[in-house]
């Protein structure tokens, strides 16, 4: 209990309810303020896990809102995935193209690669350019981006020029300084700990 409220005579569950008052007056102010009602863009990078799956949390979200949803996957491609094999279920709602073929570091062909993202890159202009999708999820585009297989400014004009109403979702490592700046809101997941440095291989329904 704080100074304050022992003088003024509070036991702790008042003391509680007061800071539980003040924080949600808090809330409701800032609340008050967020007026402006348009698509975001939301960047997932870092070294951490955890990218994707939020993309596609967000993925689901949507759905659940019965929005009509596209997913373009630039690098992953070269095995199945759990999220693939659930969200491809939507074929009504959710427009899924898987358009890599593995890491770079499996694939070792930098012209290949080159021309997969430039495919991939279509698909998503594509979306981004259409009103009909209301969630754009573009998986692991930042590492393309890295790798300059994609235009940073082609993605920067599509994401300007994008639909009022179109929220985007980007992951992957490594999203360069312009895309951040671009963005709404920007996560940066940070490894603590990964199952892997023990020796655990990538667990269904957890990696895959």
């Amino acid at each position: 209990m704080s100074r304050g409220s022992e003088r003024r005579g509070l036991s702790e569950d008042e003391h509680y309810r007061e800071r539980a008052q003040r924080k949600k007056e808090l809330v409701e102010r800032r609340i008050a303020r967020a007026t402006i009602d348009r698509g975001v863009v939301v960047v997932n990078t870092g070294n951490g896990k955890g990218k994707s799956s939020s993309g596609f949390g967000m993925l689901a979200r949507s759905l659940g809102h019965g929005f009509r949803c596209g997913v373009v996957q630039f690098i992953k491609g070269s095995f199945s995935t759990g999220e693939e094999a659930f969200f491809r279920r939507f074929d009504d709602l959710v427009d899924y193209h898987v358009m890599g073929e593995g890491y770079t570091w499996e694939t070792q062909d930098r012209d290949r690669d080159t021309g997969k993202a430039a495919a991939a890159w279509d698909v998503a202009a594509r979306m981004l350019g259409d009103a009909a999708y209301d969630f754009v999820l573009l998986d692991e585009l930042n590492i393309a981006l890295a790798k300059e297989y994609v235009s940073l400014e082609a993605l920067l004009v599509a994401l300007a020029s994008r639909p009022p109403r179109q929220h985007v979702v980007i992951t992957g490592r490594g999203a360069p300084d312009a895309l951040v700046e671009a963005a709404d809101t920007v996560t940066e997941m940070r490894v603590v700990k990964h199952a892997f440095k023990a020796g655990i291989k990538a667990q269904h329904g957890i990696e895959l």
